[in-house]
């Protein structure tokens, strides 16, 4: 028993579940902007860059109590001109683009927490699958 809780409790496990939640929260601002491309005035959103270096920091510091406790945020992306005439400023190569990136990183997060379990599980049962 203190096998999966150690499993659960580590560092690396910790971290990863919090990076595919963020993950997750970056997928929903991207289809957010993508759903608005056609709304005038609409304003991109994504995760606070505060939020993703404090995260960083974090995870280097290996606390996993921390990285537990962080809550990822979005907010409207002002750095980005508005090259419309209506003012939107959601650019749709550029959010289909963070799209495919944030899926292949949630795909590679999620085949770590994949590993980790199957790991456990081998241990378990003395089986690979």
């Amino acid at each position: 028993m203190e096998l999966v809780a150690s499993l659960f409790a580590s560092d690396n496990y910790t971290a990863v579940k919090k990076m595919m939640d963020v993950s997750a929260m970056r997928h929903a601002a991207i289809a957010s902007n993508i759903a608005n491309v056609s709304t005038p005035g609409y304003k991109r959103v994504d995760l606070s860059k505060s939020f993703e270096d404090e995260l960083k920091a974090q995870i280097q510091s290996r606390d996993a109590d921390a990285i537990t406790a962080s809550v990822p945020r979005t907010e409207l992306d002002t750095m980005t001109p508005a090259t419309r005439a209506d003012g939107n400023n959601v650019q749709i190569d550029r959010e289909l683009l963070a799209m495919s990136t944030n899926t292949m990183n949630f795909d590679a997060l999620t085949n770590f927490a994949s590993g980790s379990l199957k790991q456990l599980k081998m241990a378990i049962t003395g089986r690979p699958q």
